[in-house]
């Protein structure tokens, strides 16, 4: 046990916890502070945000020790402050709430966006709650009350905290140099970023890299090795198998111009990029290498996945062993957990799959097999969720 000394919204607090307490649990359990809420504590839903010596900071991955001597605001500090007060209103009158559980660690995100946007950029404004995610799915209100309280502030002559010690906005540990805090530079800057990306689509040879998160996957495909090997160098009709992908073009035979567009919580993101692709009939292997980034998260990706086909049922059915590298930089980055990811891509495989098997057995029509398919990224964690939800539930009862 490890005894500790917290400001906690304004009285000083001295308490005794363990190394692996959360501050979130420390708040709930020892401090009776349940306004913190706890959603999936993984860091991902930003339920329990709270200010964390002024910065929004999620408690849930938070351990409790390591805020000695820190300043701690819940919501329930924030009964007297004049912009938690605005927000609610503005929440209540836009019908923000919904069925409210989020709603704590929105008014604490939303409160930093209000004290540091100089203006109601609702780009900006969604980013900065891309840490927030919404069960209901109703991010239109929740984005109008922000906005609206930012413009009364700033019609009343209330300036903007610009920084206000950070140079980034959304929750600590979330890629500091990934958002700009002022959006007055933003169009030129996205301006000469498009530009820049477009050159380096055009002319820059796709640069090996070491993935900071590599896992492996596999399928079963009802056809033979060499039939889904010959599907794998038909990347028009490959990309139509994959959720969310779309070919733009294809300057090379080894190389891909495309794009993958993800509805994700608030934001919609479309990450465009290119990729090179390298096959050995001999194995009836390949190696796709690309990099993407999506303008307006601000987010970036690169990675490579490796395939290859082994015989099953005595050649009459494959199983696609495929080895997945990435590395994910920006605002997605931080709800992007490796075990959220890997449950995200064995869905999204298994959606390829289905696909891959329908195409090769003639279940899907040419027009069809080449129609991008929409990925909802959203929908897919949530089953990612309810699935380990299940899990546990069957462990308790067994205990």
């Amino acid at each position: 046990m490890t005894t500790i000394q917290l400001s906690v919204n304004g009285t000083a607090t001295e308490t005794t916890v363990e190394p692996r307490t959360h501050l979130a649990d420390l708040l709930r359990d020892q401090l009776d502070l349940t306004g913190t809420h706890l959603g999936c504590e993984h860091g991902v839903c930003g339920a329990c945000t709270l200010l964390l010596d002024g910065a929004p900071a999620r408690s849930c991955i938070t351990l409790a020790v390591a805020c000695d001597g820190a300043t701690i605001t819940t919501i329930e500090g924030l009964d007297e402050d004049e912009i938690a007060a605005e927000l609610r209103a503005a929440f209540a009158r836009e019908h923000a709430l919904q069925c409210g559980y989020c709603t704590p660690g929105m008014i604490m995100s939303a409160r930093d966006l209000v004290l540091r946007l100089d203006s109601a950029d609702e780009q900006a404004i969604r980013v900065g709650l891309s840490g927030n995610l919404c069960r209901c799915t109703g991010y239109v209100g929740i984005v109008r009350a922000v906005r609206a309280v930012i413009e009364a502030r700033r019609q009343r002559g209330i300036a903007a905290a610009i920084g206000a010690g950070r140079t980034s906005l959304g929750p600590v540990g979330s890629q500091p140099a990934a958002i700009a805090t002022t959006t007055s530079s933003a169009p030129r800057a996205m301006r000469e970023m498009e530009a820049d990306r477009n050159v380096a689509v055009r002319t820059l040879d796709i640069p090996e890299a070491v993935p900071a998160k590599s896992f492996d996957a596999s399928f079963i495909v009802n056809a033979a090795p060499a039939q889904v090997f010959a599907l794998f160098g038909n990347v028009r009709t490959l990309a139509a198998c994959f959720p969310g992908a779309t070919i733009t073009d294809i300057p090379a035979p080894d190389r891909i111009e495309g794009e993958i567009r993800v509805a994700l919580g608030p934001l919609a993101a479309a990450f465009r990029g290119a990729a090179r692709i390298d096959r050995d009939e001999t194995n009836l292997s390949g190696r796709l290498v690309g990099m993407g980034h999506d303008q307006r998260s601000r987010t970036s990706t690169s990675g490579q996945i490796s395939w290859r086909m082994v015989p099953i049922d005595e050649g009459r059915a494959t199983r696609v062993e495929l080895a997945i590298g990435y590395s994910l930089s920006g605002p997605l980055a931080q709800i992007a957990r490796d075990g959220f990811v890997r449950d995200l891509a064995a869905r999204i495989t298994t959606v390829f799959a289905q696909n891959c098997d329908k195409h090769l057995n003639g279940a899907t029509t040419q027009a069809a097999s080449e129609q991008p398919q929409r990925l909802n990224a959203l929908a897919l964690l949530l089953d990612v969720a309810r699935t380990r939800l299940t899990v546990l539930a069957r462990r308790l009862r067994r205990q």
